[in-house]
């Protein structure tokens, strides 16, 4: 009997589980520029949790960084800026 025409068996596929993007020892504050950036979209967005892959804690104070750096213009809040592609 072929492997193709048993239904319902899992493959053995090994697949390499993704690191956090947040380690145990990163702060999450306004201040740390290198991780905010990770987690905002070319056009200036907020990332969701489900493309970053970060708990619901950790996306709370991504936001609440994200934002203050905004308000303290660290970062900009639209990035209108069309990249001509030549």
């Amino acid at each position: 009997m072929n492997k193709s025409k048993r239904p319902f068996t899992k493959s053995k596929r090994s697949f390499r589980r993704r690191l956090p993007p947040i380690q145990s020892g990163d702060r999450i504050d306004y201040r740390n520029m290198s991780l905010i950036s990770r987690f905002i979209s070319e056009q200036g967005k907020i990332l969701s949790r489900r493309v970053k892959r970060v708990t619901l804690k950790q996306q709370r104070l991504i936001t609440i960084a994200i934002k203050q750096a905004r308000i303290l213009s660290l970062l900009p809040f639209l990035n209108n800026q069309k990249q001509f592609e030549r």
